[in-house]
């Protein structure tokens, strides 16, 4: 499968759940100026509207037809779903872990592989998620496997739930983590993986801005090949 616009830099950040990566590639996006796809958020948004609308997340079929009809918008930081400003209710565990059950559905990701594409534009992308480099974008000039142990991941997502006022129970956060650790790498459809040509980058012991250097070291690596 080709770079469906190659001439357009590309960076894939992928990684499991609360590794971080979302922070990191949202930084290293504003510091190139490039544009930036939080590639679970879709699937965060479609959890919430199929509960919002009462479509089971066992309805594989209605939850492509959902996605097909969704209007989300990124603006200003800020996320919307059919005009509405959803930011933090797609951040609880909830929605996160039935965004990970739908995720396994392969008409759901063929529905979002296009809206998914269309946040390609110059001067470029840093895009993150499960499947960023071995499907959405494989031409991706740099790919990216960015992870960390499950404890330190479950510590962070403690600490960001507590900080914006939401209760969290760092126990039931591991165990979650865990269960969809296993459930994505698991599924038949776009597995989490890291690709044969991704770097691979543990922040276990790295802070937010180490992290975001490291990648864009990299990065200009790749530019003067």
């Amino acid at each position: 499968m080709n770079n469906p616009l190659p001439e357009i830099p590309i960076i894939a950040i992928d990684g499991p759940s609360a590794s971080g990566k979302g922070t990191v590639a949202q930084l290293v996006a504003q510091e190139l100026g490039y544009y930036y796809l939080d590639s679970g958020a879709l699937y965060r948004l479609l959890a919430l509207a199929a509960v919002g609308r009462g479509v089971p997340f066992d309805d594989e079929e209605g939850l492509a037809r959902l996605a097909e009809g969704l209007t989300i918008r990124f603006e200003g930081g800020e996320v919307w779903l059919d005009g509405e400003q959803v930011g933090d209710a797609i951040r609880t565990e909830e929605c996160g872990n039935g965004a990970s059950r739908i995720a396994a559905y392969p008409r759901v990701r063929a529905a979002l592989l296009d809206l998914q594409r269309a946040f390609l534009q110059a001067p470029g992308l840093v895009a993150d998620g499960r499947d960023m480099g071995s499907v959405v974008f494989p031409g991706a000039m740099l790919k990216i496997f960015l992870t960390a142990s499950a404890e330190v991941r479950a510590d962070r997502r403690y600490k960001q739930l507590m900080g914006k006022g939401m209760h969290a129970n760092i126990k039931q956060i591991l165990h979650d983590i865990r269960q969809r650790d296993e459930r994505d790498s698991a599924r038949s459809v776009a597995p989490l993986q890291k690709c044969a040509d991704a770097s691979l980058l543990d922040t276990s012991s790295m802070t937010i801005v180490e992290a975001v250097d490291e990648v864009l070291a990299w990065f200009q690596q790749v530019c003067v090949r």
